[in-house]
């Protein structure tokens, strides 16, 4: 019996010693997510009708053609009137890169940016619809894990949330672009851009779910590395482009090549996953390289293509597979 106490009691820390070294967070007290069958109590769902799932990462919206690159968050306490009260807390240890309180002006309503260095790898987590950001943030503050930086709320550019679901909209994004305004502007001239380089269309999306669960593995330590390394690939490009901001953002992600290490590096061979994340980045030399388009693409997993079509980079005309108007729009932002 004692031994047994024992073995209990050291599991028991050994899971807490592990929960406490993850690089992420739970943003609000709601941790629903680790009991299996309370998904309706952690997720916010689109329509009472609808799945859980409706509120969770990826293609889970329009019958699997909508993305969705957040979690839903359902809240846990509001005030007399039925709004929320509860604290948004920051993920991670980090720096506030942006935020707005001026809801009319996004899907997001009021929003709040912060950046991680982990691993080496820049994440930015994003926290939408909030009642209130912290009075006192400031750009380029630090905050540490668990902070609160705000308040959750129901705002949105649109008529706004239903108070039953209320919810924090929360992202783990990796940035496109640290030159996006300028790009924007040239590919959407006349278009107004009121968040500069912190427009959402400038993030692809992590799944927040998926790291959340596997940091709480008390037998494999989490890497967040190793979990962008181990993205499905969805498809595989050419560029010729040798200095865009990706490259120097996500040096983790590239890969080794004796060839053009020897040759000189003329182009990049990208590895993307369904969101779109380049989790892989493979430099080919003149000699490797195929065709002379600026982008090129090389292969699709028709496979994952299936079980994830929404983001529609890629198309199937016939017998052959080609980058969408999207796809390329996206390429021309990764390396801009």
């Amino acid at each position: 019996m004692y031994r047994a106490g024992a073995a209990a009691a050291a599991l028991f820390f050994f899971v807490m010693r592990l929960c406490a070294q993850a690089p992420f967070q739970f943003p609000t007290a709601n941790h629903s997510l680790y009991q299996v069958g309370d998904e309706l109590k952690f997720f916010a769902p689109t329509a009472p009708d609808k799945p859980w799932t409706s509120g969770s990462f990826g293609c889970e919206r329009n019958g699997g053609w909508r993305m969705h690159e957040g979690l839903d968050i359902l809240h846990r306490q509001t005030d007399r009137r039925g709004d929320p009260t509860d604290p948004v807390l920051a993920t991670a240890d980090g720096t506030v890169v942006y935020f707005s309180r001026k809801p009319s002006l996004s899907n997001y309503g009021n929003y709040i940016i912060l950046r991680h260095n982990i691993e080496g790898l820049e994440i930015y987590s994003l926290y939408a619809h909030l009642s209130e950001v912290r009075a006192d943030l400031k750009i380029g503050a630090p905050v540490k894990a668990g902070e609160g930086i705000g308040t959750m709320g129901r705002t949105s550019n649109a008529e706004g949330i239903a108070r039953e679901r209320a919810h924090l909209h929360f992202e783990l994004n990796v940035l496109a672009n640290e030159n996006f305004a300028a790009w924007f502007k040239k590919k959407n001239p006349g278009e107004r851009n009121d968040h500069e380089g912190w427009n959402g269309q400038n993030f692809f999306g992590l799944d927040p779910r998926e790291i959340l669960i596997r940091e709480r593995n008390p037998v494999k330590k989490f890497s967040l590395l190793e979990f962008v390394r181990g993205q499905t690939e969805l498809y595989r490009v050419q560029v010729r482009a040798v200095n865009f901001p990706y490259l120097k953002r996500y040096r983790g992600l590239i890969l080794k090549n004796p060839v053009a290490e020897k040759q000189g590096v003329a182009g990049y061979e990208l590895v993307l996953n369904y969101n779109g994340v380049p989790f892989a980045l493979l430099p080919r030399a003149a000699s490797e390289m195929k065709g002379a388009a600026k982008v090129q693409l090389l292969s699709v997993n028709e496979k994952e293509y299936r079980a994830n079509p929404c983001r529609k980079l890629v198309a199937q005309r016939g017998s052959r597979w080609q980058l969408t108007e999207a796809g390329l729009r996206e390429l021309d932002l990764l390396t801009y």
